[in-house]
């Protein structure tokens, strides 16, 4: 194995080993105490703390975004109740939005009918009666966010004293800004009209409109208000819409708080898979765990290990709780990964359960299943909360809390399952014990035994099972199991055809280059739309959106902080040549989309300079004549300078420019990067800002964090794994394999549709743990074979694995895939990469490892079995006998430096190593043939006794020399030589006497020993002669000895068994 740092290992070995004898003797405890924990915790969820802001969720904790926004507010707080305007708002506020499309599909809306019904919705909206808990009653017009003491109002609706002439052609409407020629008001079109056809500067048609009601959040109170006005607003909306009260047009409906109830329902639309899902896995993991031997199935333990699942992902839900930690609907997909996990070790301590002898004392088979156990569980569980543990310092609050609420819930099914679980098994080893029945608990006979009595078929195939206490080791009771048969011939031999091998790494390349290619296209960014559910109205709304408002989507404010003479021409100068470059920039639209008090009122004074008679070459006059000339009340530029106490300097600046064509969240990611790159090349303290930038952060850091944390976590992999298996190649064989499946998961997660944001990020997080399981058993299995060739190891290792890992992979995604039906992004991604995390980690483990393994791994470049290597006695004394081996020494019970089982000789056959760590064994049937019919030779301590007796009695032992090392040894076998021919006369002459003796008489020189046979025949009873006789001639005479040359004669079990020393 290499480096055999195996302390851990030994540790693990020796704790589990303790807590199984404890398990075992007192199981009840084990069994109450943590249905106690569980109920205890379970209070906690009394104190549960619902988390639904999409901005906290799913922006950066520290995002420049929320910096800008803190400077922004520092110097131009929004007064909603007074000075509002939409332009210059620095949070999302509340509001209610509607996008309006003609219902019968006309592309010009500009018609008298559609107008006179927006102008009923809007006046439906502004009659919408709100009902507070209190019994308050109020409506928009109460409500709504003023300017100047006016209500804000669309005045786009004005178009109604004039659209019927627009619409016969007697008036056009000129883009991008018109004054009504009825109410003098100016209609800046871009911000209503949506997708608009212009024709040199003309409005050709218009596909929709937008209208939009702002109320005023300016205090708690009024929050509160404005929130249950928003509800409000989507009923009534939705029943308008609903019940076809519009004859004319559609109206696609939006609110503020609608993700907020997007991710509500998200929530609540899982919530019934819960039911369905443990079902589903319940009868999964009782089919897997029954077997046709009705003492050892074991069907209620599967059950129970669900169970033992979900108790701990309910106490660990309450744990974290009572840690304070908020909840978020996205924990809910925890409990169905929790139940995955779950099975999967219950699968394994089931698995090391039916490797121990049946006739052990239940305690002892408890430390013993739960010593092999270790490793296994222990390094599937550490990974998983390593790789939770490492999402917690991601920067998105939505990653953090689901990390340490999945985090805690692995680590309490990893106790429940070493405590509840392990008790119930030890229950049921006790029923096993007393070979009752699994179901019914009666005492039933073994199917050994049914045969002899001659019992019904029907007896046999639904009662018989166990093992016979008189014949443990009979093959009829210890059958092997079918599917880990042909893992191990049929899969193994397919696997080690050489065409086949190439078949797999060629399909290996094109996996590796699909995913190449989707990692080169990947999308980054959470995008609202799929935050909602599949059947939601916003989705119609965002799906508008896109369509006709992205040729002018956001109006972005650029603040500069810092006491700034803005008389000074250099500072004017750059303050003009900051907003060009940002108007040069491909994202940003000409000057004529700009709003900025320097720009329009130097230029204003300089045009009517001659009857202004004004100056603004120093610092006094130039804010004394800004503040009379420019900054009255109604003018919005007074919002966006900010003077300090004494009003005598200007200490902040703001101005507007509009963002144009900007589509998709990689386009929104460059926009950002790009004006924050200008905005930081300037010299003057300059900052860029709008509401959707806190969310547009994400698409900055959500790539390099998920590069971060998949490096770490590979790291942190690789590092557990090699300190549960210290061995420095399966620690590299782990990383690749680690490496291989993420780049697939990320590089086909973009052909699946799925954005690299921080739901999908969640996920990658998690994949750093899942891949590691299957990888590292295969690893860690082919590196512990002692097998001599490549083949052998790739047949043990899939013998060992195969049928584990198609059992927890298929739990695990069977416990996923209720996520799928919940028709919401968010469980639909945790479906899709669990899937693929799994089902690349199973095809790794079962093809690509045992492939590359068996070409590159240990034993590649060693020649063929038959080709033996000669032992160097044997090179340099060539010599027609064996010579005996100085550390084959029968009285001390040792074989090759090993300690030979006191119960006979014949133990000298190798120690069963659990090549998988935890999972190498029979998953639903006790131990082959083959190892039962080994385990017959030795356990008979009669027969030790007598075999012994007879091998010293016998003609060939009569010097205990032949097995101990002598002081000098004789190498050239003189002494053998001459001892075997005196040995070969004395025998020739007994015979003849015995020969000459009466019929009947006794023959005391004649001893016989009941014999063990070291093959798979069956035992035979009655008395033998030691000598093996070839023929008649022969019978009596022992043959000389032979020459061997083959150093594998002293290797091979069942040689040693039966090997002759003259």
């Amino acid at each position: 194995m290499g480096c055999k740092l195996t302390f851990v290992d030994d540790a693990l070995n020796k704790s589990f080993y303790k807590l199984g004898l404890i398990v075992g003797k007192q199981p009840g405890y084990f069994i109450i105490i943590p249905i106690l924990l569980s109920l205890l915790m379970i209070t906690g969820y009394q104190r549960v703390h619902y988390e639904m802001d999409p901005e906290y969720l799913f922006s950066p904790v520290s995002g420049q975004g929320k910096h800008e926004r803190r400077i922004v507010e520092d110097y131009f707080k929004v007064n909603y109740s007074h000075r509002f305007n939409v332009g210059r708002i620095t949070r999302a506020g509340r509001f209610g939005r509607v996008i309006i499309v003609a219902k019968d599909n006309n592309t010009n809306i500009l018609r008298t009918e559609i107008w006179k019904e927006l102008r009923q919705l809007d006046e439906l909206v502004q009659n919408i009666t709100v009902t507070l808990p209190t019994g308050e009653k109020f409506t928009y017009r109460e409500e709504c966010a003023r300017w100047e003491g006016q209500c804000f109002v669309n005045d786009i609706l004005n178009l109604d004293k004039i659209i019927g002439e627009v619409e016969r052609g007697e008036l056009n409407l000129t883009f991008p800004i018109m004054f009504n020629p009825v109410t003098w008001e100016a209609h800046a079109f871009p911000v209503f009209f949506g997708g608009a056809k212009v024709v040199d500067d003309m409005v050709v048609s218009v596909p929709a409109v937008q209208l939009i009601w702002f109320v005023r959040t300016d205090t708690k109170l009024q929050e509160q208000r404005g929130a249950a006005w928003e509800d409000a607003f989507l009923d009534e909306v939705g029943i308008a819409e609903d019940t076809g009260r519009f004859k004319h047009i559609s109206i696609a409906r939006f609110a503020s708080r609608t993700l907020d109830h997007e991710l509500e329902k998200n929530t609540r639309t899982v919530i019934p898979f819960f039911s369905s899902t443990f079902v589903l896995m319940g009868i999964f993991s009782i089919v897997t765990c029954m077997m046709a031997d009705w003492v050892r199935s074991k069907p209620w333990l599967g059950l129970l290990g669900n169970i033992s699942a979900v108790m701990a992902t309910a106490a660990a839900f309450g744990c974290a709780i009572y840690l304070g930690i908020s909840f978020i609907g996205i924990n809910l997909a925890a409990p169905f990964l929790m139940i995955g996990i779950g099975i999967d070790d219950t699968f394994v301590m089931l698995a090391a359960w039916r490797r121990t002898p049946p006739k052990l004392p239940v305690p002892e088979r408890m430390a013993i299943m739960l010593s092999e156990a270790a490793v296994s569980i222990t390094i599937t569980s550490v990974t998983d909360m390593l790789s939770f543990f490492i999402g917690i310092f991601s920067p998105f609050p939505s990653v953090q809390i689901f990390c340490m609420y999945s985090g805690l819930a692995v680590c309490f099914t990893f106790v429940w399952h070493l405590t509840f679980f392990a008790g119930c098994v030890a229950v049921s080893g006790y029923r096993e014990k007393q070979n009752r029945h699994t179901i019914t608990w009666l005492k039933v006979l073994p199917e050994s035994r049914a045969r002899k009595e001659e019992k019904s078929w029907l007896y046999r195939i639904f009662c018989s099972g166990g093992i016979d206490q008189a014949d443990p080791d009979n093959p009829i009771d210890n059958k092997e199991h079918c599917i880990m048969g042909f893992f191990r011939h049929t899969m193994a031999d397919i696997l080690n055809n050489n065409f086949v091998k190439t078949l797999v790494i060629v399909v290996f390349l094109a996996y590796l280059a699909g995913a190449s290619y989707g990692v080169t296209n990947i999308k980054e960014g959470l995008e609202r739309r799929k935050l909602s559910k599949v059947d939601s109205y916003s989705v119609e709304f965002f799906d508008r959106e896109d369509l006709y408002y992205r040729e002018f989507p956001y109006r972005i404010q650029v603040v500069i902080s810092g006491e700034y003479n803005y008389s000074d021409p250099k500072i004017q100068d750059e303050v003009e040549l900051l907003t060009q470059r940002l108007e040069n920039t491909s994202y940003i639209s000409n000057s004529l989309y700009t709003e900025s008090w320097l720009r329009t009122f130097v230029q204003y004074v300089q045009r009517n300079n001659d009857y202004l008679n004004v100056t603004i070459d120093n610092e006094i006059d130039f804010i004394k004549n800004l503040k009379e000339l420019w900054l009255f009340p109604s003018n919005p530029f007074s919002l966006d300078v900010k003077f300090n106490d004494a009003g005598d300097q200007i200490i902040a600046s703001r101005f507007l420019i509009q963002a144009i064509n900007i589509s998709g969240t990689n386009h929104e990611k460059e926009m950002v990067k790009a004006l924050r790159q200008v905005v930081a090349e300037s010299p003057l303290n300059a900052s860029v800002f709008h509401p959707y930038f806190v969310f547009f952060d994400q698409f900055e850091l959500v790539k390099p964090t998920s590069i971060q944390n998949l490096c770490y976590g590979a790291i942190m992999m690789m590092i557990t794994s090699f300190i549960f298996i210290p061995n420095i190649l399966c620690s590299l064989w782990v990383a690749f394999s680690i490496i291989s499946i993420e780049i697939g998961v990320v590089g086909y997660m973009a052909l699946w549709d799925i954005n690299l944001d921080s739901i999908s990020m969640i996920n990658l997080i998690m994949c750093i743990g899942f891949s590691v399981d299957f990888t590292a058993h295969i690893c860690y299995a082919y590196m512990a074979s002692k097998a001599k060739t490549p083949n052998e190891r790739v047949s043990e290792c899939l013998y060992s694995l195969g049928l584990p890992i198609c059992q927890g992979s298929f739990s695990t995604i069977l416990g996923v895939v209720a996520l799928l039906l919940a028709d919401s992004y968010i469980f639909s991604v945790f479906f899709k990469m669990v899937f693929m995390v799994i089902f690349f980690g199973a095809m790794h483990g079962l093809f690509l490892l045992p492939v590359l393994l068996s070409l590159f791994g240990p034993g590649s470049c060693t020649r063929n079995q038959e080709d033996f290597k000669m032992s160097k006695i044997d090179k340099c004394y060539p010599h027609p006998y064996c010579i005996p081996h100085p550390q084959l020494v029968l009285n001390d019970q040792t074989y090759n430096g090993k300690n030979i089982n006191p119960n006979g000789v014949y133990k000298i056959y190798g120690d069963d190593k659990d090549l998988g760590i935890g999972t190498s064994g029979e998953d639903t049937s006790e131990s082959s043939s083959n190892q039962s019919q080994r385990r017959q030779m030795g356990d008979d301590e009669n027969g030790r006794k007598k075999y012994e007796d007879g091998w010293k009695r016998s003609s060939y032992c009569q010097s205990s020399s032949q097995f101990q090392p002598s002081g000098e040894l004789d190498l050239y076998g003189h002494e053998m030589d001459r001892g075997w021919s005196r040995q070969r006369y004395e025998d020739n002459r007994r015979t003849f006497d015995n020969h000459r003796k009466p019929p009947g008489g006794s023959r005391d020189d004649d001893w016989v020993s009941p014999r063990k046979s070291s093959d798979t025949s069956p035992r035979r009873e009655g008395t033998y002669r030691v000598m093996r006789a070839h023929s008649h001639h022969n019978l009596h005479r022992p043959r000389p000895p032979r020459r061997s040359n083959s150093h594998h004669n002293l290797e091979h079990l069942d040689y040693v068994a039966e090997m002759r020393f003259p």
